[in-house]
């Protein structure tokens, strides 16, 4: 009898060991796993999923039935599509973002679709990532549904998900499989996530950098982000701590931050403290920047000292001559075109002197 208990006890344990080790194995898979991922501004979204071939059979309203079912396995009732095979197909965002115009937190979701016959879909994210496929999928943990038109693609024999569209905020997560097309919009706000990343460093070692100021500045400034709180940055790296350093670039910065702000006046008299330190091709910026505003008598000082720092280069005298055509001296203007001309001038800068002088009814 004791021998009779033995040998099964030995059995179970080959055979529990043999199931073990089996378990462990790294085999391939039918439907082979794969990760897409795209950076939008300074998020990423990534999608996991593994992909399914079309193999000859009828894909939509059989292999993958329309509406919701009960697939029966597990523990829903009513579940949808899994969008692709074997585990959860999951999508992850870095930062908070918006699927098809609706909030959604950072993190990883399941990703759904229910679909339909009538040519859309339900696009379900689902706060259960770690399921198997839609098994065991729970309404209650849904994060965000959002209705979608599919569309018509070219045929995809392997389930695969492509990103297009990529704008610098947003991007289209597309899921196409077969002749069909699910289209996601994806978008971040990626001047605040910026600006928010901005504020949080600048309590560190990074707000000892100058350079990080006129950074945050300039990006603020050119991204719709608060004009006050950009100039408090710029006057930082200005005059603001130990390694603030007064130079052409962050002058200019706070040129147009003043300027942005209807404080033309302060602008411009701080373009006159810039142009000091300005190089041949600040100087030619600031000009073009002063005509901008129609401040020509600016503009005027800025190109003559430029063409006097600079006798032998043909752009400035190009760019006096149009100074002097947008304030109707016609006159000046045909001389420092002829000027630019004159000087064997880029072909860019031959080009736009000759343009003018055309207009000017010269040639």
């Amino acid at each position: 009898m004791k021998n009779n208990k033995l040998i099964t006890f030995c059995t179970l344990l080959v055979l529990t060991f043999s199931f073990s080790a089996f378990a462990q194995l790294n085999t391939p898979r039918g439907s082979q796993q794969a990760t897409i991922s795209q950076r939008i501004g300074v998020s990423d979204v990534s999608i996991t999923y593994s992909r399914p071939s079309v193999n000859g059979r009828k894909v939509w309203g059989e292999l993958v039935p329309y509406g919701m079912n009960n697939l029966g396995f597990g523990t829903s009732i009513a579940a949808p599509w899994r969008a692709g095979a074997n585990e959860n197909t999951t999508i992850t965002f870095t930062h908070n973002a918006k699927v098809e115009g609706k909030p959604i937190k950072a993190g990883t979701y399941g990703l759904h679709f229910e679909v339909k016959a009538d040519d859309t879909a339900t696009l379900i994210l689902s706060n259960d990532s770690e399921a198997w496929g839609s098994y065991f999928y729970d309404k209650s943990k849904d994060a965000l549904r959002a209705e979608i038109k599919t569309i018509t693609v070219p045929h995809h024999e392997l389930l695969t998900f492509e990103f297009n569209n990529v704008a610098a905020n947003s991007a289209t997560a597309t899921l196409a499989w077969e002749k069909k097309g699910f289209p996601i919009n994806v978008s971040f706000d990626v001047t605040d996530i910026v600006l928010n990343d901005f504020r949080a460093k600048f309590k560190g070692q990074d707000g000892f950098q100058r350079q990080n100021w006129e950074q945050a500045a300039r990006f603020s400034l050119g991204n719709g982000g608060d004009l006050n709180e950009a100039l408090k940055w710029i006057d930082g790296a200005i005059a603001g701590n130990f390694y603030s350093q007064k130079t052409f670039n962050n002058l200019a910065i706070k040129g147009q931050i003043l300027n942005k702000l209807g404080r033309t006046d302060e602008y411009a008299a701080l373009m006159d403290e810039a142009s000091a330190m300005a190089n041949t091709n600040q100087l030619n910026t600031l000009g073009y920047q002063m005509m901008g505003i129609k401040d020509f008598n600016r503009a005027l000082k800025y190109f003559k000292l430029n063409v006097e720092n600079n006798p032998k280069n043909a752009n400035v005298y190009d760019s006096l001559g149009e100074c002097y055509k947008n304030m109707g001296d016609k006159k000046n203007a045909i001389k420092n075109f002829k000027k630019s001309l004159s000087l064997n001038p880029p072909a860019n800068v031959k080009a736009n002197s000759e343009k003018h002088l055309k207009e000017l009814g010269v040639i």
